[in-house]
């Protein structure tokens, strides 16, 4: 177990992840003012958008004027998502708007990659020689690599930890091959599968392997036990995490019954406030934004503390010690 960090980085990605999973229509203005909003609560990173087919993601059929309108705010990063080359291109022709970052990622679920990408995994990892090219052309030496789906699946079950550990290590063998460097590495619990024991099992698993890579965490709370999962991951000292405000979110081919929200990201931030982890978040802004995130969706979200309110708030109204 290592020391828990001093600082923790949030990538949000409820605008992104959360809004594809909606059925009604977001207005293009309500989704630009929404990141602006969120730009202006000390996130230092923001995915909110995804060049894809609008077929098969109605609610990014707007990505393009999304992307135009945003008000970049100095010190933030903005992100995006492409599941191919195309998408990469549109990505970077908001140059100006999307910060690139050269990254790589294979499910542990076969049967999700069909549903999620039309192709198998084995086709997803002959893809990676066109990818890396591509960023290598574009200047990069580095490549984030790794696993979605990779602590169980809704159409599989269970994933072993060797598969994961597999597919990180053929990752590495082909980056390493093609002439990039490994950045760092990425462990999805997509469709909320995970646990703390497996989470930390599996992260030491990486860290023994390698040893000098960052390991992030994208954690989905579909059974409640995202925070969890988040303590478990700071007690094995990773300091990168996705979130979404409000607990927005859901992979519309996950075969949930319900939404399947990431982490919250007020409920996150709120954690590390009380554990004394700096965020560099201002907790009460980004509580507004999940208010108006439940308002632009129109129906209740699951975030905890944009009901129960901020601790330190509470404290100081009263006189009370910052930490108790």
């Amino acid at each position: 177990m290592s020391d828990l960090p001093r600082h923790v980085r949030i990538r949000e990605v409820g605008p992104r992840e959360g809004f594809q999973f909606e059925k009604a229509v977001i207005a293009t203005a309500d989704k630009i003012a929404f990141v602006d909003a969120l730009s202006a609560t000390g996130l230092k990173g923001i995915e909110f958008v995804s060049f894809v087919s609008p077929k098969w993601v109605p609610q990014m059929a707007d990505a393009d004027a999304w992307c135009d309108g945003i008000t970049k705010k100095p010190g933030v990063e903005y992100y995006g998502l492409w599941l191919n080359l195309q998408g990469l291109e549109r990505a970077l022709a908001h140059g100006d708007k999307i910060t690139i970052r050269p990254s790589f990622s294979l499910p542990a679920s076969n049967t999700f990659s069909i549903k999620n990408t039309n192709k198998p995994v084995s086709a997803k990892l002959d893809e990676m020689p066109e990818y890396v090219a591509r960023y290598r052309a574009l200047g990069y030496e580095r490549l984030d690599i790794g696993v979605s789906v990779a602590f169980g699946c809704n159409y599989e079950g269970a994933i072993p930890d060797d598969r994961v550990i597999s597919l990180l290590t053929e990752q590495e063998r082909r980056v390493g091959d093609l002439g990039l460097e490994v950045g760092e590495i990425v462990l999805m619990d997509t469709m909320g599968w995970a646990n703390p024991a497996q989470i930390k099992r599996v992260v030491g698993r990486v860290r023994d392997l390698w040893p000098d890579h960052a390991v992030a965490l994208h954690l989905h709370d579909t059974r409640g036990l995202a925070i969890a999962n988040f303590v478990a991951g700071l007690e094995m000292g990773v300091d990168s995490y996705d979130a979404a405000v409000a607990g927005l979110g859901g992979c519309p081919f996950a075969a949930h019954k319900g939404a399947a929200g990431n982490i919250c990201t007020e409920d996150t931030v709120f954690l590390c406030q009380e554990m004394g982890i700096e965020t560099g978040v201002d907790l009460d802004r980004l509580i507004a934004v999940a208010e108006t995130a439940e308002r632009l969706v129109g129906h209740p979200l699951p975030g905890k503390v944009k009901v129960g309110g901020n601790l330190a708030t509470y404290r100081a109204a009263r006189g009370s010690p910052a930490i108790a």
